[in-house]
């Protein structure tokens, strides 16, 4: 079973984006049970917090299914327990060796360098352009969904 975790600033908008996106081409291809997939955040701002709306909307106008989510904050167990560990952009990675220490088994990736790209995911919370995030992040699943299958 290959585990997965997705990680932002506040695991309300592109990391559970990203897992529910991930999580609906696997179950379109039939491997559910091969993988665990979740969400995560860095920092402690959103603890227990549902999904943005707006991230939801996004989600809802791609046909995208989801369900309630409780942020919480990426620990060091995490580290040992997840295959990879996909952070949005490098301010994540910064963060997440604060918690996690230095990055020794190379579990950390951004997600578009599975798309090929050095560049990080904007945060909709900061832009407002979910549609932006969305297509970004489907770019970089598709990336990862190449690279494991």
């Amino acid at each position: 079973m290959t585990k997965i975790l997705f990680i932002c600033h506040g695991s309300i908008c592109r990391s559970p984006m990203a897992r529910f996106i991930f999580q609906n081409e696997i179950d379109k291809l039939g491997l559910h049970d091969k993988y665990i997939v979740d969400a995560k955040a860095v920092s402690r701002e959103e603890i227990g917090n549902d999904m943005y709306p707006p991230a939801k909307r996004c989600l809802d106008k791609h046909n995208i299914p989801y369900v309630k989510t409780s942020s919480s904050q990426v620990t060091r167990s995490d580290y040992d327990y997840y295959d990879y560990l996909i952070i949005m952009d490098e301010h994540n990675r910064y963060l997440l060796e604060r918690i996690v220490g230095n990055d020794k088994d190379k579990k950390v990736y951004t997600l578009l360098s599975f798309a090929g790209l050095q560049s990080d995911i904007s945060d909709p919370w900061y832009t407002g352009d979910f549609e932006e995030c969305y297509k970004d992040i489907v770019k970089g699943v598709n990336g990862l969904l190449t690279k494991i299958l």
